[in-house]
Protein backbone atom coordinates (compact mmCIF):
# COMPACT_ATOMS: atom_id res chain seq x y z
CA UNK A 1 0.00 0.00 0.00
CA UNK A 2 2.75 2.21 0.54
CA UNK A 3 4.56 1.88 -2.42
CA UNK A 4 1.04 2.72 -4.20
CA UNK A 5 0.61 5.75 -2.26
CA UNK A 6 3.54 7.37 -3.71
CA UNK A 7 2.96 6.20 -6.89
CA UNK A 8 -0.71 6.62 -7.02
CA UNK A 9 -1.95 8.35 -4.17
CA UNK A 10 -5.73 9.08 -5.45
CA UNK A 11 -6.10 5.12 -6.34
CA UNK A 12 -4.65 4.49 -2.69
CA UNK A 13 -6.66 6.52 -1.25
CA UNK A 14 -9.87 5.15 -2.34
CA UNK A 15 -8.73 1.89 -1.75
CA UNK A 16 -8.89 2.92 1.81
CA UNK A 17 -11.93 5.01 1.70
CA UNK A 18 -13.41 1.47 0.30
CA UNK A 19 -11.95 -0.27 3.09
CA UNK A 20 -12.91 1.96 6.10
CA UNK A 21 -16.62 2.12 4.04
CA UNK A 22 -16.33 -1.95 4.11
CA UNK A 23 -15.68 -1.65 7.87
CA UNK A 24 -18.21 0.63 8.84
CA UNK A 25 -20.45 -0.68 6.93
CA UNK A 26 -20.30 -4.08 9.66
CA UNK A 27 -22.08 -1.58 12.03
CA UNK A 28 -25.53 -2.15 10.81
CA UNK A 29 -24.96 -5.60 10.30
CA UNK A 30 -23.98 -6.05 14.21
CA UNK A 31 -27.80 -5.43 15.51
CA UNK A 32 -28.90 -8.22 13.01
CA UNK A 33 -26.01 -10.68 13.90
CA UNK A 34 -26.63 -10.15 17.83
CA UNK A 35 -30.96 -9.44 17.69
CA UNK A 36 -31.55 -11.16 21.11
CA UNK A 37 -29.75 -7.96 22.68
CA UNK A 38 -31.65 -4.61 22.80
CA UNK A 39 -29.71 -1.84 20.88
CA UNK A 40 -28.76 -0.34 25.00
CA UNK A 41 -27.42 -4.32 25.59
CA UNK A 42 -25.60 -3.83 22.12
CA UNK A 43 -24.55 -0.06 22.60
CA UNK A 44 -22.77 -1.04 26.13
CA UNK A 45 -21.32 -4.08 24.37
CA UNK A 46 -19.54 -2.06 21.91
CA UNK A 47 -18.14 0.76 23.43
CA UNK A 48 -17.16 -0.52 26.54
CA UNK A 49 -14.99 -2.48 24.30
CA UNK A 50 -14.27 0.31 22.37
CA UNK A 51 -13.63 2.20 25.94
CA UNK A 52 -11.03 -0.10 26.69
CA UNK A 53 -9.15 -0.75 23.78
CA UNK A 54 -8.92 3.17 23.84
CA UNK A 55 -7.66 3.41 27.76
CA UNK A 56 -4.96 0.84 26.52
CA UNK A 57 -3.21 3.18 23.28
CA UNK A 58 -3.44 6.02 25.48
CA UNK A 59 -2.04 4.49 28.30
CA UNK A 60 1.67 5.55 27.62
CA UNK A 61 1.01 9.00 26.86
CA UNK A 62 -1.67 9.64 29.14
CA UNK A 63 -0.40 12.92 31.14
CA UNK A 64 0.56 14.76 28.23
CA UNK A 65 -2.87 13.92 26.50
CA UNK A 66 -4.65 15.07 29.07
CA UNK A 67 -2.47 18.22 29.63
CA UNK A 68 -4.44 20.40 28.26
CA UNK A 69 -7.72 19.19 29.19
CA UNK A 70 -9.86 21.58 31.30
CA UNK A 71 -13.39 21.06 33.03
CA UNK A 72 -14.90 22.48 29.46
CA UNK A 73 -13.34 19.92 27.24
CA UNK A 74 -14.09 17.34 29.76
CA UNK A 75 -17.88 18.36 29.77
CA UNK A 76 -17.34 18.40 25.72
CA UNK A 77 -16.01 15.15 25.75
CA UNK A 78 -19.35 14.03 27.18
CA UNK A 79 -21.25 15.86 25.28
CA UNK A 80 -19.93 14.62 21.89
CA UNK A 81 -19.53 11.12 23.38
CA UNK A 82 -23.30 10.59 23.89
CA UNK A 83 -24.44 12.60 20.50
CA UNK A 84 -21.74 10.76 18.11
CA UNK A 85 -21.80 7.12 19.97
CA UNK A 86 -23.68 6.22 22.88
CA UNK A 87 -27.21 7.81 21.66
CA UNK A 88 -26.63 7.59 17.95
CA UNK A 89 -25.74 3.62 18.23
CA UNK A 90 -29.36 2.96 20.28
CA UNK A 91 -31.14 4.49 17.69
CA UNK A 92 -29.79 3.02 14.67
CA UNK A 93 -29.46 -0.30 16.45
CA UNK A 94 -33.48 0.48 17.25
CA UNK A 95 -33.77 1.41 13.09
CA UNK A 96 -32.01 -1.81 12.31
CA UNK A 97 -33.94 -4.25 14.12
CA UNK A 98 -36.92 -2.28 13.66
CA UNK A 99 -37.08 -1.26 10.22
CA UNK A 100 -34.07 -3.30 8.38
CA UNK A 101 -30.47 -2.62 6.91
CA UNK A 102 -31.84 -1.15 4.22
CA UNK A 103 -33.63 1.56 5.62
CA UNK A 104 -31.25 2.83 8.05
CA UNK A 105 -28.25 2.53 5.96
CA UNK A 106 -30.45 4.87 3.34
CA UNK A 107 -31.29 7.46 5.88
CA UNK A 108 -27.45 7.92 7.58
CA UNK A 109 -26.23 8.39 3.74
CA UNK A 110 -27.90 11.49 4.03
CA UNK A 111 -25.33 12.57 6.74
CA UNK A 112 -22.61 14.94 4.28
CA UNK A 113 -25.63 16.81 2.82
CA UNK A 114 -26.95 16.75 6.48
CA UNK A 115 -23.80 18.18 8.16
CA UNK A 116 -23.53 20.76 4.75
CA UNK A 117 -26.78 21.97 5.57
CA UNK A 118 -25.93 22.75 9.44
CA UNK A 119 -22.65 24.29 8.01
CA UNK A 120 -24.13 26.71 5.66
CA UNK A 121 -24.66 29.24 8.33
CA UNK A 122 -20.95 29.51 8.97
CA UNK A 123 -19.78 33.05 7.21
CA UNK A 124 -17.52 31.73 4.69
CA UNK A 125 -20.06 28.25 4.26
CA UNK A 126 -21.67 27.81 0.64
CA UNK A 127 -24.71 29.82 0.51
CA UNK A 128 -28.31 27.32 0.53
CA UNK A 129 -29.17 28.95 -3.32
CA UNK A 130 -25.53 26.42 -4.66
CA UNK A 131 -26.97 23.51 -2.06
CA UNK A 132 -30.53 23.67 -3.84
CA UNK A 133 -29.69 20.94 -6.22
CA UNK A 134 -28.61 18.66 -3.35
CA UNK A 135 -31.48 19.63 -1.49
CA UNK A 136 -34.21 18.62 -4.25
CA UNK A 137 -32.24 15.31 -4.36
CA UNK A 138 -31.68 14.69 -1.06
CA UNK A 139 -35.47 15.39 -0.65
CA UNK A 140 -36.56 12.95 -3.41
CA UNK A 141 -34.68 10.34 -1.86
CA UNK A 142 -36.54 10.74 1.32
CA UNK A 143 -39.35 10.77 0.03
CA UNK A 144 -38.52 7.27 -1.83
CA UNK A 145 -37.12 6.08 1.69
CA UNK A 146 -40.72 7.10 3.42
CA UNK A 147 -42.74 5.54 0.61
CA UNK A 148 -41.07 2.35 0.74
CA UNK A 149 -41.84 2.49 5.05
CA UNK A 150 -45.18 2.94 5.02
CA UNK A 151 -46.83 2.14 1.96
CA UNK A 152 -44.17 -1.10 0.68
CA UNK A 153 -42.64 -2.38 4.07
CA UNK A 154 -39.89 -4.76 3.09
CA UNK A 155 -40.54 -6.64 5.90
CA UNK A 156 -42.61 -6.28 9.23
CA UNK A 157 -45.54 -4.01 9.72
CA UNK A 158 -46.05 -0.49 8.93
CA UNK A 159 -45.74 0.33 12.23
CA UNK A 160 -42.92 -1.62 12.73
CA UNK A 161 -41.19 0.68 9.52
CA UNK A 162 -42.52 4.31 10.51
CA UNK A 163 -40.83 3.35 13.85
CA UNK A 164 -37.58 2.30 12.88
CA UNK A 165 -37.42 5.02 10.16
CA UNK A 166 -37.97 7.64 13.15
CA UNK A 167 -35.38 5.80 14.87
CA UNK A 168 -32.76 6.42 11.96
CA UNK A 169 -33.82 9.97 11.71
CA UNK A 170 -32.98 10.54 14.69
CA UNK A 171 -29.66 9.00 14.30
CA UNK A 172 -28.61 11.13 11.79
CA UNK A 173 -29.71 13.94 13.37
CA UNK A 174 -27.29 12.61 16.58
CA UNK A 175 -24.15 12.15 14.26
CA UNK A 176 -25.09 15.59 12.59
CA UNK A 177 -24.94 17.20 15.62
CA UNK A 178 -21.52 15.25 16.65
CA UNK A 179 -20.00 15.89 13.40
CA UNK A 180 -20.57 19.58 13.35
CA UNK A 181 -19.90 19.83 17.38
CA UNK A 182 -16.52 18.11 17.15
CA UNK A 183 -15.31 20.62 14.29
CA UNK A 184 -15.58 22.93 16.67
CA UNK A 185 -13.82 21.78 18.95
CA UNK A 186 -11.10 20.36 16.69
CA UNK A 187 -11.01 23.50 15.92
CA UNK A 188 -10.14 25.59 18.98
CA UNK A 189 -7.72 22.66 20.12
CA UNK A 190 -4.22 22.95 20.02
CA UNK A 191 -2.82 20.91 22.13
CA UNK A 192 -3.90 17.37 21.56
CA UNK A 193 -3.69 15.43 18.58
CA UNK A 194 -6.87 14.48 16.95
CA UNK A 195 -5.85 10.69 17.43
CA UNK A 196 -5.77 11.48 21.38
CA UNK A 197 -8.75 13.38 20.99
CA UNK A 198 -10.50 10.01 19.21
CA UNK A 199 -9.28 7.98 22.02
CA UNK A 200 -10.38 10.13 24.75
CA UNK A 201 -13.63 10.46 23.23
CA UNK A 202 -13.67 6.28 23.07
CA UNK A 203 -12.77 6.69 27.05
CA UNK A 204 -15.58 8.74 28.16
CA UNK A 205 -17.88 6.44 25.55
CA UNK A 206 -16.52 3.80 27.68
CA UNK A 207 -17.32 5.28 30.82
CA UNK A 208 -20.82 5.98 29.95
CA UNK A 209 -21.60 2.70 29.23
CA UNK A 210 -20.58 1.46 32.32
CA UNK A 211 -23.33 4.07 33.99
CA UNK A 212 -26.08 2.55 31.38
CA UNK A 213 -25.05 -1.17 32.65
CA UNK A 214 -27.75 -0.94 35.92
CA UNK A 215 -30.63 0.76 33.21
CA UNK A 216 -29.49 -2.29 31.05
CA UNK A 217 -29.69 -5.18 34.08
CA UNK A 218 -33.21 -3.29 35.31
CA UNK A 219 -35.26 -3.42 31.79
CA UNK A 220 -33.16 -6.29 30.72
CA UNK A 221 -35.42 -9.01 31.48
CA UNK A 222 -34.72 -11.65 28.51
CA UNK A 223 -32.70 -14.90 29.52
CA UNK A 224 -29.62 -15.75 27.50
CA UNK A 225 -27.43 -18.55 27.26
CA UNK A 226 -24.28 -19.24 27.50
CA UNK A 227 -23.65 -19.45 23.30
CA UNK A 228 -26.01 -16.42 22.86
CA UNK A 229 -23.64 -13.87 25.28
CA UNK A 230 -20.12 -15.03 23.23
CA UNK A 231 -22.04 -14.32 20.22
CA UNK A 232 -22.96 -11.16 22.23
CA UNK A 233 -19.33 -10.46 23.03
CA UNK A 234 -18.12 -11.04 20.16
CA UNK A 235 -20.07 -8.79 17.66
CA UNK A 236 -19.05 -6.22 20.62
CA UNK A 237 -15.91 -6.79 20.05
CA UNK A 238 -15.51 -6.94 16.31
CA UNK A 239 -17.17 -3.87 15.68
CA UNK A 240 -15.09 -2.08 18.55
CA UNK A 241 -12.09 -3.34 16.81
CA UNK A 242 -12.96 -3.57 12.94
CA UNK A 243 -15.31 -0.06 12.90
CA UNK A 244 -13.75 1.88 15.40
CA UNK A 245 -10.41 1.49 15.54
CA UNK A 246 -9.25 -0.31 11.97
CA UNK A 247 -11.80 1.66 10.14
CA UNK A 248 -10.99 5.06 11.54
CA UNK A 249 -7.06 4.22 10.70
CA UNK A 250 -8.40 3.42 7.25
CA UNK A 251 -10.28 7.01 7.38
CA UNK A 252 -7.43 8.78 8.64
CA UNK A 253 -5.00 7.27 6.01
CA UNK A 254 -7.72 8.24 3.51
CA UNK A 255 -7.94 11.54 4.61
CA UNK A 256 -4.29 12.27 4.16
CA UNK A 257 -3.89 11.09 -0.16
CA UNK A 258 -7.04 12.50 -1.19
CA UNK A 259 -7.93 16.19 -1.23
CA UNK A 260 -10.73 17.37 0.98
CA UNK A 261 -13.59 17.67 -2.14
CA UNK A 262 -12.88 13.81 -2.62
CA UNK A 263 -13.02 12.96 1.06
CA UNK A 264 -16.87 14.06 1.06
CA UNK A 265 -17.50 11.03 -1.20
CA UNK A 266 -16.28 8.46 0.00
CA UNK A 267 -18.86 8.37 2.83
CA UNK A 268 -20.93 6.73 0.06
CA UNK A 269 -18.90 3.55 0.74
CA UNK A 270 -20.46 3.19 4.27
CA UNK A 271 -23.86 3.29 2.44
CA UNK A 272 -22.96 1.13 -0.27
CA UNK A 273 -21.71 -1.68 1.62
CA UNK A 274 -24.04 -1.63 4.45
CA UNK A 275 -26.29 -2.10 1.45
CA UNK A 276 -25.07 -4.84 0.59
CA UNK A 277 -24.72 -6.55 3.78
CA UNK A 278 -28.27 -5.79 4.90
CA UNK A 279 -29.70 -7.55 1.62
CA UNK A 280 -27.15 -10.65 1.58
CA UNK A 281 -28.41 -10.68 4.93
CA UNK A 282 -31.99 -10.42 3.89
CA UNK A 283 -31.53 -12.69 0.97
CA UNK A 284 -32.99 -10.52 -1.31
CA UNK A 285 -32.45 -7.83 -4.25
CA UNK A 286 -33.13 -3.99 -3.76
CA UNK A 287 -36.66 -2.98 -4.59
CA UNK A 288 -37.16 -0.28 -7.22
CA UNK A 289 -37.98 2.48 -4.41
CA UNK A 290 -34.74 1.62 -2.33
CA UNK A 291 -32.34 1.68 -5.85
CA UNK A 292 -33.87 4.79 -6.96
CA UNK A 293 -33.15 6.28 -3.31
CA UNK A 294 -29.89 4.92 -3.19
CA UNK A 295 -29.18 6.76 -6.76
CA UNK A 296 -30.39 9.83 -5.54
CA UNK A 297 -28.58 9.62 -2.12
CA UNK A 298 -24.98 9.21 -4.14
CA UNK A 299 -26.38 12.18 -6.80
CA UNK A 300 -27.22 14.23 -3.73
CA UNK A 301 -23.62 14.45 -1.75
CA UNK A 302 -22.00 14.39 -5.51
CA UNK A 303 -23.66 17.45 -6.39
CA UNK A 304 -22.61 18.94 -2.61
CA UNK A 305 -19.20 18.37 -2.74
CA UNK A 306 -19.52 20.24 -6.75
CA UNK A 307 -21.43 22.92 -5.14
CA UNK A 308 -18.35 23.29 -2.84
CA UNK A 309 -15.66 23.14 -5.63
CA UNK A 310 -17.44 25.48 -7.72
CA UNK A 311 -16.11 28.77 -7.61
CA UNK A 312 -17.98 31.99 -6.34
CA UNK A 313 -19.13 34.41 -9.21
CA UNK A 314 -16.40 37.13 -9.63
CA UNK A 315 -13.81 34.92 -7.50
CA UNK A 316 -10.07 34.83 -8.87
CA UNK A 317 -8.81 31.28 -9.27
CA UNK A 318 -6.11 29.98 -7.74
CA UNK A 319 -2.51 29.35 -9.60
CA UNK A 320 -1.67 26.14 -11.19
Amino acid sequence: MNRIAQTNPTLAGVACGMAAGALWGLVFLAPELAGAFSPLQLTIGRYLAYGAISAVLIAPRWRAAVAGIGRREWLALAWLALAGNTLYYILLSSAVQTGGIAMTSLVIGFLPVAVTIIGSRHRDAVPLSRLAPSLLLCAAGAVCIGWQAVAMPASGSVAAQVTGLLCAVGALASWTAYAVGNSHMLGRLHTVSVHDWNLLTGIVTGAQSVVLIPLALLIGSARHDGLAWAQFAGVSVGVAVLASIVGNAFWNRMSRLLPLALVGQMILFETLFALVYGFLWERRLPTLLESAAFALVVLSVLSCVAAHRRPAAGAVPAAA
